[in-house]
């Protein structure tokens, strides 16, 4: 009796490839809502302070809200976990904190003392224009862009290498530093050099997440630069916009 000998069936993709196959369509996921992030970080401002000249407080309500919902579409297409929340975030506090008190100084010295109101007026201001206002612009100018350039390269040889991670650290940092621009410049009053003071400030406030990608690192500088605002400069013309109409 011959025995028939069947052959194997052929093999499915190789894992290594197909891990590349999803590198690949995560980096394009990544990129495509990074390039997104753009256009979207100017039409907030433009459209709600420039074009509708909405009072700063419903402003800020309603920026918070839009960016609530780009951020979290962001993450459910993109997979963003409870893990990535809580990645490092022990290091993310602290140096968020660390930054905070850097910006708060840059507050103090950079802005005139001007009147502010006082009792519960203040400490609304100060959830509201500092806490919220300041979580959102960090969420949006710097934690969404960094986590989504270095998400684009999950997978891939050079998170695997030390100066690959810092050639994805650069380019992370521009796209923050590019955003933080493009946002500024839907308002019409940072149309002009002063668009430079929030850039540079960027710098200081993203460190934190660039450095220990913790999404708490950079809100915690941020808040801390905005409450310094509502305490010290009430009236600032750098980090409370809008500042049309006095506002």
């Amino acid at each position: 009796m011959t025995l028939l000998k069947t052959r194997p069936k052929p093999a499915g993709p190789l894992p290594e490839l197909r891990r590349a196959d999803e590198s690949r369509s995560m980096a394009r996921r990544q990129l495509l809502w990074l390039g997104a992030g753009f256009p979207f970080a100017f039409a907030v401002p433009f459209v709600l302070a420039d074009t509708l000249s909405l009072e700063r407080d419903l402003f800020y309500g309603l920026y918070a809200a839009a960016v609530a919902c780009f951020v979290a579409a962001w993450g459910r297409d993109t997979g963003f976990t409870r893990r990535d929340f809580s990645r490092h975030w022990r290091w993310g506090v602290v140096l968020g904190i660390v930054a905070a008190a850097v910006l708060a100084m840059m507050v103090v010295r950079t802005e005139d003392a001007t009147a502010r109101p006082g009792g519960l007026e203040l400490g609304a201001a100060v959830l509201w224009r500092g806490v919220l206002y300041g979580a959102t612009d960090a969420v949006l100018l710097s934690v969404f862009p960094i986590l989504a350039v270095f998400g684009a390269f999950a997978g891939t040889k050079l998170r695997r290498r030390l100066a690959g991670n810092v050639a994805i650290a650069a380019l992370a940092m521009s796209a923050s530093l590019g955003i933080t621009a493009v946002y500024h410049l839907g308002y019409s009053d940072f149309r002009s050099e002063k668009v430079r003071k929030p850039v540079m400030g960027d710098v200081v406030w993203s460190a934190p997440t660039l450095v220990t990608l913790s999404p708490l690192g950079a809100p915690i500088a941020h808040v801390g630069l905005h409450v310094s605002a509502v305490l010290h400069s009430y009236q600032t013309e750098t980090f409370l916009p809008p500042h049309e109409s006095g506002r």
